[in-house]
């Protein structure tokens, strides 16, 4: 909601929004920088205006006054986006939960040293399916990296129950997630998973054999052996034993054990490599985040106004995830990072002669990507 004063309005918020995240998604990570992107030609037609554009102050401003139940409805927007984005009704979604670290070098609000990262940091949670930015959630490093995250499942598994009931759910964490209440809501709920599990002593008493197996097939070989087995497992505050998956590696460095939580009925070795290996292709989305988009430049002293800029980071990530979606698929920047793809796309030089009618671009004829920039401003302008 917009509470300025009618009469004084140059900007609109819809406005500001578009051009911060356009700035970002075009690699230009602070307010700063609108100083004098406001007078780009480029950026003053992608958000329909023929004026300058915000300047930094002004942004700043917007930043500064935005509340919690803003970023409350932009986070909501983020799932929208997605909803919107599926052509076909998808008969299953695989959830993907994973906190990072965004190092803080002020006194942010809500500071804390967190000891396992060894700095001064916030602690975000993100959610994606597949490549697909769903939740961009930013705390406080001195809370359990769990925190949230089931009220965050809940939530995202009504929402898409409401717009696709018959839709099989798999949720997907590391160790930090396999917390007795969400495992248990998953069972009620009918939502599967396959979580990251903590070693004791227990387990590893259990699968010691198996090790020692494993250990003496290397020796005999010196070939890395890898061995796969389940068992059931109850902690004292569980009311019922569930199925623990465990790997057991041994190769040159040593050995390595692995034990999974998960209420699917595949068999060991598959539940592993082929449905809980592939969330390490989160990490390669958080990067993204972090590295190209900035997503931890966050600066302000207000804490819900850096989770603005988070949510500003998110966004940009969908747009250019879009791009490669509609834009690129099929070509050879269908897969690529998000910087690969500004570098290639975006940051390429050209003559822009504007006129009361029209807006042209004028780009070299030995442009390295022409063919994709042609092909993929054709299917957005046909979309």
């Amino acid at each position: 909601m917009d509470l300025r004063d009618p009469a004084y309005i140059e900007h609109t918020i819809e406005d500001m929004l578009k051009q911060r995240i356009y700035a970002i998604a075009a690699g230009y990570e602070d307010v700063s920088d609108h100083n004098f992107l406001r007078e780009d030609l480029s950026f003053q037609t992608v958000v329909n205006r023929t004026q300058a554009l915000a300047s930094a102050p002004t942004l700043s401003r917007l930043e500064n006054a935005v509340t919690r139940r803003d970023c409350v409805t932009l986070g909501k927007e983020m799932v929208e986006q997605f909803i919107r984005n599926q052509k076909t009704i998808p008969k299953e979604l695989t959830l993907d939960f994973d906190p990072t670290d965004y190092r803080l070098h002020g006194h942010q609000e809500k500071r804390h040293y967190h000891g396992y990262y060894e700095s001064y940091c916030y602690l975000p949670l993100y959610v994606f399916c597949g490549d697909q930015l769903l939740v961009s959630y930013l705390r406080s490093s001195n809370e359990d990296g769990a925190l949230h995250a089931g009220a965050i499942l809940k939530l995202l598994v009504k929402r898409f129950r409401e717009v696709w009931p018959n839709v099989k759910i798999l949720f997907r964490g590391d160790c930090a997630f396999s917390r007795k209440r969400i495992l248990h809501w998953c069972e009620r709920n009918h939502v599967d998973y396959v979580v990251g599990f903590a070693q004791n002593k227990r387990l590893l008493k259990q699968v010691e054999a198996l090790a020692k197996t494993t250990e003496t097939a290397f020796e005999m070989t010196q070939e890395k052996q890898r061995c796969f087995t389940e068992l059931y497992y109850a902690a004292e505050s569980w009311n019922h034993p569930r199925r623990i998956i465990c790997k057991v590696e041994h190769h040159e460095k040593g050995s390595n054990i692995r034990f999974l939580i998960t209420n699917l009925k595949e068999v060991p070795q598959e539940v592993y490599d082929k449905l809980y290996c592939p969330r390490g292709d989160m990490e390669n989305q958080i990067k993204q985040q972090k590295l190209d988009l900035f997503a931890q430049r966050v600066s302000c002293s207000d804490f819900i106004a850096n989770q603005f800029r988070v949510l500003l980071s998110g966004f940009a990530y969908i747009l250019l995830s879009s791009l490669r979606t509609h834009g690129l698929s099929a070509t050879e920047l269908a897969t690529s990072y998000c910087q690969t793809i500004r570098n290639k796309l975006f940051k390429i030089g050209a003559i822009v002669i504007k006129n009361t009618r029209r807006i042209q671009y004028l780009f070299s004829s030995y442009c390295p990507a022409q063919d994709i920039f042609r092909i993929a401003t054709q299917r957005l302008v046909s979309s």
